[in-house]
């Protein structure tokens, strides 16, 4: 066999496999994904519900509120809708950020890091269903109407997981790639 034809017939197994190309990103839909991330903020929350020594957490956190018209939500763009959870999912980066810098247990540490790095991980799969990283405005102000302010770590942990069942899950199952994908 000559070295073209073995050049040739390589580059029709690599493009039967798969492999060699570059693929597109495929969304993200299955709920299991959203599932595991709020089993590991619950986990989270319910592991440092007690928390005192090592967890000196001092001051106040915004975060966004958890609350949902669902008559209002469903109303919204989804790019409105995916604005408001990219907020809060911004503003529960900065709390756990802080939060991560004010503990001295290692063990508290890891699961900060844990849950900040679930928050990363949300936004690629928001990506991957072609949900844009829309620039995010200024963190919002406390007192205004989508946000609330709380001073304890277990607040936020409670804050966060329900935020995470609620219009993120709201935002995912409704997305216009999923829907697509179950036709």
């Amino acid at each position: 066999m000559s070295s073209i034809s073995v050049v040739v017939l390589l580059l029709i197994v690599l493009q039967w496999a798969g492999r060699g190309l570059p693929s597109s990103v495929r969304p993200i839909c299955d709920p299991r994904v959203l599932d595991r991330f709020i089993m590991e903020a619950r986990d989270t929350e319910t592991a440092l519900r007690g928390c005192k020594a090592g967890c000196g957490v001092t001051g106040t956190f915004v975060v966004p509120l958890t609350n949902v018209d669902f008559v209002v939500w469903e109303k919204k763009d989804t790019g409105l809708q995916a604005l408001e959870v990219q907020s809060g999912l911004s503003l529960f980066g900065q709390a756990l950020g802080a939060v991560r810098e004010s503990v001295s247990r290692a063990a508290v540490q890891i699961l900060i890091d844990n849950n900040k790095s679930n928050i990363h991980s949300l936004g690629q799969v928001l990506r991957s269903l072609h949900i844009q990283d829309l620039s995010l405005p200024p963190a919002p102000a406390v007192g205004d109407s989508v946000t609330r302010k709380v001073s304890s770590l277990s607040e936020l942990l409670r804050v966060h997981t329900n935020f995470l069942r609620g219009k993120v899950r709201l935002l995912l199952t409704n997305a216009p790639a999923c829907q697509q994908n179950s036709t």
